[in-house]
């Protein structure tokens, strides 16, 4: 398996997505996801994006070119707590299906919270 194939496995794993849900999602076959991950096949540039958008990553890091899944510059120990509390994960996996009207209540919320401190 190579390292483009172990990115997209473990991302997966770690969101608890199956294959079916992935390949869905980025509309591709069950098989062809597998072919990926076990490094049997390489997707096209367009598939690489669409995964790497997929789980909010940077195609850089799919591709091994970088240790950082995305452009901001997440504190490890921080992100790990995001992958261990089931909480905060079932909460960010809401959060894209949630209206535009509640996010902006949110994002509300959040600078008064930031602001209180």
């Amino acid at each position: 398996m190579g390292r483009l194939g172990n990115r997209i496995k473990l991302l997966r794993e770690k969101n608890d997505y199956s294959q079916k849900i992935v390949a869905d999602a980025i509309a591709i076959s069950n098989v062809q996801l597998s072919r990926y991950e076990s490094g049997d096949r390489k997707p096209d540039p367009e598939t690489i994006s669409l995964l790497a958008d997929f789980f909010n990553v940077t195609t850089d890091y799919l591709l091994g070119r970088s240790g950082n899944p995305n452009d901001d510059d997440r504190n490890e120990e921080d992100y790990q707590k995001i992958i261990i509390d089931p909480e905060l994960k079932r909460w960010l996996r809401e959060l894209p299906k949630t209206p535009e009207k509640d996010l902006r209540k949110l994002r509300k919320l959040w600078e008064i919270m930031m602001n209180d401190e």
